[in-house]
């Protein structure tokens, strides 16, 4: 799975992208935003390291995500 931290722009805010294997959208939310079912995307209890992650990424730069 990949990781992909989208800048906003003025009132839109800052989103993230998680993408498959090859690059399909299966998540798309808010970077300021607690994350909700994260069962559906084999994430469940990594809500710590995944907003660790998230905090640590640079705007535009697709990163593998390994957590």
């Amino acid at each position: 799975m990949y990781i992909i931290k989208v800048k906003g722009k003025a009132k839109i805010p800052d989103y993230i992208q998680l993408r498959d294997e090859n690059f399909v959208l299966i998540a798309y939310f808010r970077a300021d935003r607690p994350l909700k079912n994260l069962e559906k995307y084999g994430l469940e209890g990594k809500e710590e390291e995944l907003t660790n992650t998230i905090n640590n990424l640079s705007f535009g730069k697709l990163q593998l995500l390994e957590i």
